[in-house]
């Protein structure tokens, strides 16, 4: 990312909404925006593939799951927040995982202008590439700011997503268990 454009981009900005970016508190916020976006948006700059490595299974062939996974992307739409928890359970093949790759995979996804769709669905189509595992299933409940701060204005409202992959979508007896281990 290319610091000085964004600065220049965000000083341009202030002016366009009517603001003087030389006001004492506005002085320094182009700087802050562009180390902002920097993390906002540092997933584009990350290649899960390279960075996640897989592990034989050693035998283990019951369901995988991190739950509670915070998360934090930014809406393609409006350049707004939204932010939640995901859930990743897979049941594995020959491969698995480091426990710690599964937030990571979140962390890369959510870190892109994104819409909660598709948010879920790169997560386990990457999950299910990278292991060939048995089943994958994911969930993602957020909050978007742009339903709350603008448009219809809901502030309880809360939106659910989810991708199922082989046993996770053929098989309802292991859907069914996926969706009642990530609520307890």
């Amino acid at each position: 990312m290319e610091d000085d454009k964004v600065k220049k981009l965000t000083t341009e900005l202030l002016k366009t909404i009517g603001e003087d970016p030389k006001r004492e508190g506005l002085i320094g916020t182009p700087e802050r925006v562009a180390k902002s976006y920097k993390k906002l948006f540092g997933g584009y700059h990350e290649d899960p593939k390279k960075l996640i490595k897989v592990f034989d299974n050693e035998g283990y062939d019951e369901m995988i799951i991190a739950k509670d996974i915070d998360f934090y992307s930014t809406c393609e739409h409006h350049m707004l927040p939204f932010f939640g928890k995901a859930y990743i359970g897979y049941i594995p093949g020959d491969k698995i995982i480091g426990l710690s790759k599964l937030p990571r995979l979140v962390e890369i996804f959510s870190r892109r202008l994104q819409n909660q769709e598709r948010l879920t669905k790169q997560i386990a189509d990457t999950l299910s590439d990278m292991l060939r595992p048995r089943g994958v299933g994911v969930v993602m409940v957020a909050e978007h700011l742009c339903m709350k701060a603008r448009g219809v204005e809901k502030q309880n409202c809360t939106i659910s997503t989810s991708s199922f992959i082989g046993l996770f979508k053929k098989n309802i007896n292991t859907r069914s268990e996926f969706l009642t281990l990530i609520k307890g």
